[in-house]
């Protein structure tokens, strides 16, 4: 139920809060890009026009927040220390939720990759995969048929080797019985009785099997008279030894599930009690957070404010002092004064813009006859170079003739 009660919060706090905002700053975005599209391409220097309107601004906004803080009204210093708590409790509850919503996603990924595991392993073998006790029981069953194997292979092992000798040693048997048998008949052959030795060989063979047959027929009949009887025995001997211990496996197994029965109640105990200090644990951390937090900005607050009354000790003194100065009967200490210093300041301000605008007024009233004489005296400059090169030209021109220059008259006299 806790952990249902959770998931609907979680959910409602993500319906609620956290999707219409992300809408909101989405819609904003697309209408930001959209306005962006419309609107014709920029320029650089249209870029640095919007730039030095934001640094205008900014500058604006950093006057607006020292006038405020310089204000220094209690209520809404009061007001900010709430709101930033608030915002800050605000982010941490978007930052967890998205952490829980990362991590449902990677529990789902999981899940479907181990659903996906299991059915292929399901098509793979047709056999579901082992968890917790079952594999661990699989795996020791394995490890003791592995040694039982191991064992098994050696014996084997061994017996191949010794197959191996013996097949060889009756080789060597059977080339001496080949040897032997063909001296033998070559002795028969000289003596003139080829064939007794076989003949004899076959009845001694014949008398064997039949005295092994019946030998064997009476062992056996006793032997499973035996047998039956001594399994019998073993049996009542069996029966007689496992009562007890089936009595007590009886009573061993109705215990066994009652302290399943006691150890799964106790384990739901455990997981509700672990689950419930888990949850304090966490409320605790987040107070000792936000009181951490507020501790700081207390701190924050005190050395400003502190700051802050240093600033107006000082400004008080300041104030005294001029206040003293300009009460005084003293004219030097009045002199000293700021308000007589700014006062002083402003009178040769002003007599100084007297003299700029009377100075202004004479340069606007000269401004056209010198703009003239300026005119003038270009076109003398540039009279006076044609003339120069005149002269250069008359200069260069001695070797044809003579130019004579009377009564403002200029004659070439060749």
């Amino acid at each position: 139920m806790k952990r249902l009660e959770e998931e609907i919060k979680f959910n409602s706090y993500m319906v609620t809060e956290k999707f219409p905002k992300e809408l909101e700053n989405k819609k904003k975005e697309l209408h930001f890009l959209q306005k962006v599209v419309s609107e014709p391409a920029m320029g650089h220097s249209d870029l640095l026009e919007l730039e030095s309107k934001i640094n205008e601004i900014n500058t604006q906004i950093s006057q607006l927040i020292e006038k405020k803080m310089m204000r220094n009204e209690p209520i809404e210093g009061k007001l900010s220390l709430y709101r930033q708590q608030a915002s800050i409790i605000s982010r941490k509850k978007e930052a967890k939720a998205e952490e829980l919503q990362e991590a449902k996603e990677k529990l789902a990924n999981l899940e479907r990759e181990v659903s996906a595991k299991t059915n292929q392993t399901r098509e793979f073998d047709g056999t579901e995969v082992l968890k917790g006790d079952e594999f661990k029981r699989y795996v020791s069953k394995l490890r003791s048929k592995s040694t039982v194997f191991k064992k098994k292979h050696q014996i084997i092992a061994e017996f191949k080797a010794e197959f191996g000798l013996l097949q060889r040693t009756e080789e060597l048997l059977k080339q001496r019985h080949e040897n032997i048998q063909h001296q033998l008949q070559a002795i028969e052959e000289k003596k003139g009785i080829s064939g007794y030795s076989y003949t004899q060989e076959e009845l001694e063979r014949v008398s064997a099997l039949k005295s092994e047959v019946d030998e064997v027929k009476g062992r056996t009949l006793d032997d499973m008279s035996e047998m039956v009887k001594k399994l019998n025995s073993l049996v009542s001997e069996k029966k007689s030894a496992l009562a007890p211990v089936i009595k007590e496996l009886r009573q061993l197994r109705q215990k066994c599930q009652e302290l399943t029965q006691e150890c799964d109640e106790k384990k739901s105990q455990y997981d509700s009690c672990a689950a419930g200090l888990e949850s304090n644990r966490s409320k605790l951390e987040q107070e000792v957070r936000g009181l951490r937090e507020e501790c700081l900005q207390d701190e924050s607050r005190y050395h400003y404010t502190n700051c802050m009354i240093k600033n107006l000790e000082v400004q008080l003194c300041r104030a005294t002092d001029e206040m003293k100065a300009y009460v005084s009967s003293d004219q030097q200490e009045k002199r000293k004064a700021i308000r007589e210093q700014y006062t002083k300041n402003i009178a040769e301000q002003e007599n100084l813009g007297k003299k700029l605008r009377e100075k202004q007024k004479a340069v606007r009233e000269s401004h056209g006859p010198n703009m003239k004489q300026v005119k003038m005296w270009r076109d003398f400059e540039q009279l006076m170079e044609c003339k120069k090169q005149c002269f250069l030209k008359q200069q260069s021109q001695t070797s044809i003739g003579q130019v004579i220059q009377e009564g403002g008259e200029d004659r070439l006299i060749l």
